[in-house]
Order: structure tokens, then sequence, then C-alpha cells
């Protein structure tokens, strides 16, 4: 699951991108109403990514993040009505890593989303890798097997891109779950092996490249 914590005054704002990014598989959405708020929950909680209004009462967005970054690198977009280059400009410089100006298309803040989760968690690298029949390019999210598209939710993207990275080597569960699903996670780890099984279906013969190695975790062989 993608946590992200959004930090706007804005109710209907909050309930747009609330609604249109849970639709989406693996993204959830916690929100805080001002500054305040949000920096007593970013404190208390683990985040991958973080959006901010700018124009909060009690404490606002430039001031949470100057906050944030004193402590974190975790990845945060402004979505905000200050249009001005000097406010774009001051929140680079405060450590944000994207500034966007209302109004906005959902589509492109879900992308960037996903981009600056991907490449904060070290999924974007070079162009296509394959193994066996399984290409996957790790820029443009595309996995083909023996030149059929085949659409993956993101764990099982992950999970797969772990795998050809390390192809012919095992991947331990341990390291799945630490870059998946984080440091924190304090699930059970069936939740592996569910995802595993899936990944399998949907790659269809290509599943049969990833091997259970018992005791240990899991490697492409080809």
């Amino acid at each position: 699951m993608i946590n992200v914590l959004l930090v706007e005054d804005d109710a209907a704002i909050v309930k747009v991108i609330k609604d249109y990014f849970e639709r989406r598989e693996d993204f959830a959405i916690e929100t805080a109403e001002n500054g305040l708020i949000g920096e007593e929950l970013f404190y208390e909680r683990t985040y991958d990514l973080v959006l901010l209004d700018v124009m909060m009462p009690k404490k606002d967005g430039f001031e949470l993040c100057r906050d944030i970054r004193k402590r974190s690198s975790v990845p945060i977009i402004f979505i905000t009505a200050r249009e001005k280059t000097e406010d774009a400009l001051l929140g680079y410089e405060l450590g944000c890593d994207d500034y966007i100006v209302k109004p906005f298309s959902l589509e492109t803040l879900y992308a960037k989303c996903l981009a600056l989760v991907k490449r904060d968690k070290g999924f974007v690298s070079g162009a296509f890798v394959t193994a066996g029949p399984i290409k996957l390019n790790p820029i443009t999210f595309d996995v083909m097997v023996d030149g059929t598209s085949i659409d993956l939710p993101l764990k099982e993207f992950m999970i797969l891109k772990l795998l050809v990275d390390g192809k012919g080597s095992v991947v331990s569960r341990e390291t799945l779950l630490t870059k998946i699903w984080g440091y924190d996670y304090e699930g059970s780890d069936r939740v592996l092996d569910n995802r595993i099984k899936n990944l399998r279906k949907l790659l269809g013969k290509g599943g049969k490249t990833i091997k259970t190695v018992f005791g240990k975790g899991f490697k492409i062989e080809m």
C-alpha cells in the first residue's frame, strides 16, 4: 500500500483527490485540514508521499515542508493556487519535489505521485530489462511476455522488478517485504505469497520462471 498524507483545508479538493486515488489499487490517503494536524500525523506515522497546500490555517505548507525536510526525505508535492514563480522557487528551495498549480488534472497528479514513489523506492532505472520471455520497462511501467502486453498491479510490478533485477539469484522474503511494504510493516508475510501467486497467474507462461526457494525466498530461473 502506498500511504499518502494530504494536507489541504479545502474539503472539496480533499474529497476529489481522495476519491480518485483510492479508486486506484494500492493508494491510501490520510488527510489533515491544517498544517499543525498534518505535522502531528507525519511524526506519528509513516508515509510514502506528502501532498501539501500552501495557504492553510495555523501552519502553512511552506513551514510544514521546511520542518519535514529537517527529518525526512519523503517525496513532497505542493498543490496550490499560488502560481507566482517566486512561490514555486521557494517551494523547491525548501525541498519539495514538485509544485502543481490549481486547477490541475487528476490524471497528471496521479502520474506524478506514482513516478515519485517509484523513484524514491528505487524502481526507476534504465530502459527495458529482460528475463527469459519477460520484458520490463521500469520507467514506463510496461511489461511484456513474448511480445504480449501484460497489465500488472503496482505491488506485482514491484515484485517482478526486484526479481528481474536479481535474475538467477534468490531474492529473500525479507528483502521483498522491506522494499515493497516498508521497514515498519507488521502484517503477515502471507500477503507476499498471495501477490506472488497473482503475479504468476497474470504473467501466464512467464510466471513459470518464478521459482520458490523454500525457507529463503524467490528467484527467476530461465
